[in-house]
């Protein structure tokens, strides 16, 4: 099968150029430096122990840094720290040897040969017999940190290895006994120091910072085939990943890096090893093939098939094995052998502007169409991994997390859109840009562009005067009424009623911003109709669009209708505060109605079942009666509701009768003629387990008095049913209830 064009991209990219190495040691003569240490004097190399012992009794113990936190634990990291403040470097040779010494390993590491490594202080480590640091990642201490520097002092010791690892390889370093060792690894190399066995390991220890320089960096290699490639992966249709029918060109490609980056230290001119030659060489291509590129992080994710290493996955007792479904967690990627990969997942979020400079944090999938990389992930070592055993229904798995930095490439006439998925801030500001700079062709094109996948992004309450800003003056219905589909009503403030107009757009997107994709059980929508609704609608009259604020109303009472349809009929442990939530909103709903709606709202509201009132009455409670003349007609509603049922005569003594329609199934007729039984208090049913969990149910549903229990002997079981007290108490306690509500409205509202 014939490559794709993205496939032979990372092919060359892959042969590009001497890539450098991710670490790198020089051996140079101890005399060069001197070493003094504030209260102990000069250090004579090489090191005694007796010396040594002087330095371990001005130092402390090391600590480490684990995310935002900076930790002791000597499980992890056991050796005696001393501050560059303590420790002074000299030596009629020492600077010009760093000098030659950085040359050295700035082209070792492969860094681009304008810029200039500078070593800047960072410790002095003194490890005795027993003492490590695990494996490890250094932080990036500054923005123009690439690496570290270790310089061991010579000393006769046994252990104390340092081992550094990359991409799947590892090189592992010993210290001489004469000479100054020194060994430098980019920072996102993962190291340790074993445990020393005999004497003691000194080190000196820096951050290695790269300058980039004034001079142009040397000209990439000719860029044409990888340029070619870039067009026609730009050009030619996108054939699914399952099948079925081909999906238009991509609008980017991601090439990823192989080294790790922090936001502060991703630059053109400071990449490290093969990345520096591959984002030349792709960056050159970008600009011969009409694209531009920027640099970005990417958070790969990768599940794959595995088991642990030395395992026999086709042994019967290999998935009986209880270290196998605890879900247990690793790091170290040498613990399992990976079969296949699964799935993957890369999200970009963060990269810069094109020239290198700025940024800004993003969220934006990348779909396996778009990206490739010279070095696949299963080569580089995971940041983090986790292990999930046999569960039964599919096989062991292990997730890998990557860090990687990436080139991103896009068209220039695909810039806007390209930059736009990645965040609606960006690109609405641009489009206000344009529309203020008069481009108004331009930004209804940028604008119409977004179509495909606008209404998936996120959106946020800050946004919305700029997208009505750019809506009104865009002067295109229909791309106005796409540009603000995806904020949500409750969104809307009073300060934006100047920014509603009565267009026809307006009136879609409104109905939109009520439509399914608000939550029912959510309260956003309350609390905005309780808090905004009056004063935007005063405010949409105001400024001249009542008919605006007609719109907003009515979305308005066509949800609190739909909560109320809902919560009406439900039981009454979740009914009550559920109903009760509504009353505040009602109200507030009624103050910015116009009288047609107020009269379609007490029209509906008179059609709803007593339930209501567990709304209706509260609502009242709240109300200023001096408000609109809905309220007195709900009012004079629920008054003749309650004198109903406060007038409604007490039950017999002896009537255990209970008015209940069911489902019309044979169950329900035998229940329904027990329950209707004026005398019959208990019936003992033997029923089958279908039955009694049919009859469990509508007893629940409907909160009939009846308790309701299996007893367990003999086949099948006996349902026993027993109506309560509370047929008595329930319609005593809803009279009395509804007496003392009748009572506050008549002296509230005059309702008698």
């Amino acid at each position: 099968m014939a490559k794709t064009a993205r496939e032979r991209l990372a092919k060359l990219l892959g042969g590009s150029g001497p890539a450098g190495s991710f670490s790198a040691q020089l051996s140079v003569p101890a005399d060069l430096l001197r070493v003094e240490v504030s209260g102990v004097g000069p250090v004579r190399l090489p090191l005694r122990a007796p010396l040594t012992k002087k330095l371990i009794a001005v130092a402390r113990p090391a600590k480490f840094g684990r995310g935002e936190e900076t930790l002791a634990d000597a499980s992890v990291r056991d050796t005696w720290e001393l501050t560059p403040d303590q420790v002074t470097l000299g030596g009629t040779g020492w600077t010009a040897l760093l000098d030659r010494a950085l040359e050295h390993f700035r082209d070792e590491l492969g860094l681009p040969r304008g810029s200039r490594l500078r070593a800047e202080p960072h410790s002095m480590l003194v490890y005795g017999k027993g003492q490590f640091f695990l494996p490890h990642q250094d932080s990036e201490k500054d923005d123009a940190m690439v690496g570290s520097l270790v310089v061991s002092l010579p000393s006769a010791h046994t252990g104390g290895e340092l081992i550094v690892e990359h991409a799947g390889k590892s090189v592992t370093y010993r210290a001489s006994k004469e000479e100054l060792t020194l060994v430098a690894f980019y920072a996102d190399c993962r190291h340790q120091v074993t445990a020393v066995r005999t004497g003691y390991r000194v080190t000196l220890t820096f951050n290695l910072l790269a300058d980039a320089s004034p001079t142009p960096a040397e000209e990439a290699r000719p860029a044409t085939e990888p340029a070619r490639c870039l067009t026609e992966h730009f050009s030619t249709p996108v054939t699914s990943r399952y099948g079925g029918r081909d999906l238009p060109p991509p609008n980017r490609l991601v090439f990823l890096l192989d080294h790790e980056y922090t936001q502060r230290g991703l630059s053109w001119d400071r990449l490290k090893g093969a990345d520096t030659d591959r984002a030349a060489l792709l960056r050159a291509a970008a600009e011969q093939a009409g694209c531009e590129a920027v640099l970005a992080l990417a958070e790969v994710k990768e599940t794959w098939d595995a088991w642990p290493s030395g395992s026999d996955p086709w042994d019967d007792d290999y998935y009986d094995e209880e270290d196998d479904t605890d879900g247990g967690t690793g790091t170290d990627p040498d613990d399992y052998e990976l079969n296949e990969l699964i799935d993957d997942e890369i999200t970009l979020v963060w990269w810069s502007g094109p020239d290198g400079t700025g940024g800004e944090p993003i969220s934006l999938d990348v779909q396996d169409h778009e990206v490739c990389a010279a070095t696949p992930n299963a080569a580089l070592t995971p940041h983090s991994s986790e292990y999930e055993g046999y569960m039964g229904n599919y096989g062991n798995t292990l997730d890998r997390w990557y860090r990687r930095a990436a080139v991103v490439v896009w068209p220039r006439d695909l810039a806007f859109t390209a930059r736009a998925e990645a965040g609606s801030r960006w690109a609405l500001g641009e489009l206000r840009d344009r529309i203020d700079a008069g481009d108004l062709a331009g930004a209804r094109d940028a604008a119409q562009s977004l179509a495909p996948f606008w209404a998936h992004l996120e959106t946020e309450a800050g946004l919305l005067t700029t997208a009505l800003d750019v809506a009104v003056g865009l002067e295109a219905a229909g791309t106005a009424a796409m540009l603000l589909e995806p904020f949500r009503v409750e969104l809307l403030a009073r300060e934006h009623a100047a920014g509603l107009y009565g267009e026809d757009w307006t009136r879609s997107i409104v109905e939109g911003w009520f439509g399914s994709k608000h939550d029912l059980y959510g309260t956003g929508l309350s609390e905005w109709a309780d808090d905004t609704l009056p004063g935007l609608c005063g405010a949409l009259r105001t400024a001249g669009s009542p008919q605006v604020a007609q719109l907003l109303a009515a979305g308005t009472w066509r949800w609190l209708d739909s909560q109320l349809q809902l919560w009406t009929t439900t039981r009454s442990d979740v009914r009550r505060p559920r109903l009760e939530t509504l009353s505040s909103p009602l109200v507030r709903l009624l103050k910015a109605a116009d009288d047609t709606l107020r009269d379609e709202i007490t029209g509906t509201l008179r059609g709803y079942d007593d339930t209501v009132l567990e709304c209706l009455v509260p609502a009242l409670r709240l109300a200023d009666t001096r408000g609109p003349a809905a309220l007195e007609k709900i009012a004079w509603d629920c008054a003749e509701r309650l004198g109903t049922i406060a007038a409604t005569p007490p039950r017999d003594e002896g009537d255990w009768s209970i008015e209940w329609t069911g489902c019309g199934c044979s169950l329900c007729d035998r229940l329904g003629t027990f329950l209707g039984s004026r005398t019959q208090r208990t019936f003992e049913w033997p029923l089958a387990k279908d039955g009694r969990r049919h009859v469990h149910s509508r007893i629940d549903t409907a909160e009939l008095p009846v308790r309701h229990h299996t007893r367990r002997q003999g086949r099948p079981y006996t349902l026993v049913l027993t109506k309560t007290d509370e047929l008595f108490t329930r319609a005593a306690n809803a009279r009395n209830k509804a007496a003392a509500d009748l009572a506050w409205l008549t002296a509230a509202y005059g309702t008698a």
